[in-house]
């Protein structure tokens, strides 16, 4: 809760991700315009974020490749998920404008949150607790690879 509350005015935490960085910024798999990355502040183990490159607050107002490229790897990020967490089923959405709760409205970004029957919702958020069972770290390791598989075939 703390990390929603702080102050984040003049910094981009996706326009901000160089390459060489991927396993410190916890990027799983960077496509041709659009990247996915393992939510530092998950919601549940193995909460992913999927951003353009491009900076920009509205689905609107990306190019038609772009969009495109951001539903194949929305899809990519749910396979992955299914597979190597066998959920129930998932979150996938996208907060846009800070009246519905956006952290960093400039940038789109969508949500894929991994759910559980009889699992906690959003209880890390609400009730400023952690449920998380797993390190972010070892879920990157094992989600990585998910996605490294998907890349070769």
């Amino acid at each position: 809760m703390e990390y929603i509350k702080s102050d984040k005015s003049g910094e981009c935490i996706f326009c901000d991700l160089r390459p060489e960085l991927d396993r410190d910024h916890l990027v799983l798999h960077r496509g041709q315009h659009v990247f996915v990355l393992l939510n530092r502040y998950p919601y549940s183990a193995g909460h992913l974020l999927v951003a353009p490159y491009a900076h920009g607050a509205c689905l609107e107002e990306l190019e038609f490749e772009v969009r495109s490229d951001l539903m194949a790897r929305i899809a990519d990020g749910a396979r992955v998920l299914k597979h190597a967490y066998r959920c129930d089923g998932l979150n996938i959405g996208a907060n846009v404008g800070t009246a519905s709760g956006a952290g960093y409205p400039d940038h789109l970004h969508f949500h894929i949150v991994p759910r559980w029957s009889g699992d906690t919702n959003f209880m890390t958020v609400v009730g400023e607790t952690s449920v998380i069972p797993q390190h972010v770290e070892r879920i990157f390791d094992e989600l990585v690879a998910g996605f490294q598989e998907l890349s070769a075939s």
